[in-house]
């Protein structure tokens, strides 16, 4: 009985470990997306982001500039993408893992929840 306790205990002290490894206020994976360049399009991928902090694209950053287009959020948030700068403008959430938009879809800034 006192084994079954202690493996329990030590169960319980792994979990609690690896949960405080995770860092704080950010989301895990990769948020990836297309921009264009004078020498065609290039993708971009951001890895382990910010929570709740608005990321501006600094390819599509400036009204000068395109936006991006083609998101793909394979991070463990839900992330929400911005026409506009400083996460401003319209806006279209991306599921985690899995969400994604298309060429039509322009961003220049995303937020993680």
């Amino acid at each position: 009985m006192r084994l079954r306790t202690c493996a329990a205990t030590g169960l319980g002290a792994v979990a609690l470990a690896l949960t405080l490894a995770t860092p704080a206020g950010a989301t895990t994976g990769d948020f990836a997306y297309t921009y264009g360049t004078p020498d065609g399009p290039r993708q971009q991928v951001l890895h382990d982001l910010p929570s709740r902090q608005c990321v501006t694209l600094p390819q599509a950053a400036s009204p000068g500039t395109p936006p991006a287009h083609s998101p793909r959020n394979r991070t463990g948030s839900t992330a929400v993408a911005f026409t506009g700068p400083d996460c401003t403008g319209e806006h279209f959430s991306m599921r985690p893992g899995t969400g994604y938009g298309s060429e039509r879809l322009k961003l220049r800034s995303v937020l993680f929840s």
